[in-house]
């Protein structure tokens, strides 16, 4: 299911693409915007915020001539983002076919648009989605995809020593660093259980193997990771000492 972007100045071509699109069953969102400069804040605002926001775009429908940017200068701007939507180009101009693809847009589809072409180019983005989430999916088992600088790094799962709570994102934390991710500290929790993390708080989730020491001090517990002392809270004290127990067989 894909949510997608239309982008035209001229707004009945917009509402008649938006119509269209609406009606395909392989939609599951279309909004519109009347022009380039609209199109790249809501563009960047949904990079930003990560493909499981609501916000999400995962295919725009550009028109190519509009007052302004146009088509082609915000395909080439947000050929500058580290995880860009997909482009399908709309225009009533066949000229610029070459360049586009230059810009690995899915398609180029003329106005008028007839419901089955643009099925078409429906179908080709939406065989593209699917493989760049298959790609993703086989990743995210032993690594996670962190940002730096406009570049996505995929850090392996097992360097991360521990990941700490900050509102609806994470920090993990490896021996060379830490990274800020847009996933809360539960999804992980539930993502990486089978690989040996475990909840010592609210606010820390830890790789039982990376901790060097468990520390009691009255009635309290912490553990040692590396430079970092983390506290155990007290609902988590029990079984925190029970599965380090049973991983040293005492």
């Amino acid at each position: 299911m894909l949510r997608v972007l239309a982008v035209d100045d001229e707004e009945p071509a917009l509402e008649e693409l938006l119509y269209l699109l609406r009606a395909d069953p392989r939609i599951l969102s279309a909004e519109g915007a009347t022009g380039a400069t609209e199109a790249l804040r809501r563009i960047g605002g949904a990079v930003d915020a990560g493909p499981e926001d609501p916000s999400a775009i995962d295919v725009v429908f550009l028109d190519i001539h509009m007052a302004g940017l146009t088509g082609l200068d915000v395909a080439q701007l947000l050929a500058g983002f580290a995880a860009p939507p997909l482009i399908v180009f709309v225009t009533a101009h066949e000229g610029f076919a070459v360049h586009a693809f230059d810009l690995k847009a899915v398609d180029y589809v003329l106005k008028p648009v007839r419901r089955e072409r643009l099925a078409e180019a429906v179908r080709r983005a939406a065989e593209q989605v699917g493989d760049r989430s298959a790609s993703v999916h086989d990743a995210s088992a032993d690594q996670v995809a962190v940002e730096l600088a406009g570049v996505i790094r995929f850090v392996p799962v097992d360097d991360i020593a521990y990941a700490e709570a900050q509102g609806d994102y994470a920090r993990l934390h490896t021996e060379a660093g830490s990274h800020l991710v847009r996933i809360p500290l539960t999804t992980l929790e539930e993502r990486w259980r089978s690989r040996g993390f475990v909840r010592i708080h609210r606010r820390h989730l830890v790789a039982l193997n990376r901790i060097d020491e468990l520390r009691l001090d009255a009635g309290s517990m912490s553990v040692r990771i590396g430079d970092a002392e983390l506290a155990v809270s007290r609902r988590h004290t029990r079984a925190l000492r029970d599965l380090l127990m049973r991983q040293t067989g005492r």
